[in-house]
């Protein structure tokens, strides 16, 4: 059985396992054939597992829409001592990093539970740090309206109350596309090339039942704003979303996220917003309530060769 074979196997069995890592999105993300897996096994049982995104044979880098993959490890007992799951983890990393081989470029975003990258710096990695944003027990709709900042609070209020926004589950594709491009051309940003693979993951989450799209409509029936969600029972996550610019003023943008929060809330504790460099859009998300949180982006070798083939793939997507 091939260490990918195993890992569809472990996948299947094991809830722990990351959404960003699991098998059926990395099929959708990577491409069946451009993904791979190492694995570290003791007694016939997987220990610790690395899938990678390989868009070429000699590189791994993070697909489109995936924020983290990185290395995961089976839950430990409650009485073990920190001590000893540190020592056993950095042993587990640096057999994972031993089996990479040699790579022209490397880069891998690692999820913010990974705290310890010792193992990769001791191999001579690189280590850049980002922040995304999360907000714990969503289903305390009190709590969290109280945490908010009033500028939030107050866009909500506006859009529901004084503009008559209505949130709508389950809106169509094409009507989020829409919005989705206008965002990005109100921002003098070219409109990425990689929407087909964006619809392709609101189908296959809207199949598993783990994805949709929330929009907010006027009285006219005109589409202010919407966001796309996903989730498992660990976390939930916000992947794109945007805002009609001739209405950006009407608070809905804040109204669709408050009320897709509560909905997801039946499915999971946690929401991840999966951060952003962009002061506008970290204000946005930090002004939820949301915990600011590190985590780390892995590098070594040719970054300049990895920065073109990530160029040539957003222009060529498939």
């Amino acid at each position: 059985m091939t260490p990918r074979e195993k890992y569809r196997l472990l996948c299947a069995r094991e809830e722990s396992i990351p959404l960003f890592s699991r098998d059926w999105w990395l099929d959708i993300v990577c491409g069946q054939s451009n993904w791979d897996v190492i694995l570290v096994e003791q007694k016939d049982k997987i220990v610790a597992a690395m899938p990678l995104y390989k868009p070429l044979p000699n590189v791994v880098s993070m697909p489109s829409y995936t924020q983290a993959m990185g290395i995961w490890f089976p839950e430990e007992s409650a009485d073990s001592k920190y001590t000893t799951i540190l020592g056993k983890r950095q042993m587990l990393c640096k057999a994972l990093i031993d089996s990479l081989g040699s790579y022209s470029s490397f880069l891998q975003r690692l999820p913010y539970s990974f705290t310890d990258w010792l193992p990769f710096y001791w191999e001579g990695f690189k280590q850049t740090t980002r922040y995304t944003y999360i907000l714990q027990n969503i289903n305390n709709k009190e709590r969290l309206w109280e945490e908010m900042a009033v500028n939030t609070r107050r866009n909500i209020t506006k859009a529901k109350e004084k503009n008559g926004i209505v949130v709508k589950r389950g809106i169509s594709i094409p009507d989020f596309m829409r919005v989705l491009k206008a965002t990005f051309q109100r921002q003098n940003m070219s409109v990425p090339k990689d929407l087909q693979l964006l619809k392709q993951i609101i189908e296959v989450c809207r199949e598993r039942q783990q994805g949709d799209i929330w929009g907010g409509y006027d009285k006219d029936g005109k589409l202010h704003a919407a966001v796309f969600i996903i989730w498992q029972k660990s976390s939930a996550y916000y992947i794109a979303g945007g805002g009609n610019p001739a209405v950006r003023d009407s608070g809905a943008h804040s109204l669709v996220m408050w009320k897709a929060i509560q909905e997801v809330s039946h499915h999971t504790l946690t929401f991840d917003f999966e951060g952003s460099m962009l002061p506008g859009v970290e204000r946005f998300f930090r002004e939820f309530g949301a915990r600011q949180m590190p985590y780390f982006t892995i590098t070594k070798g040719n970054l300049s060769l990895l920065q073109k083939i990530r160029i040539k793939l957003r222009s060529n997507p498939t």
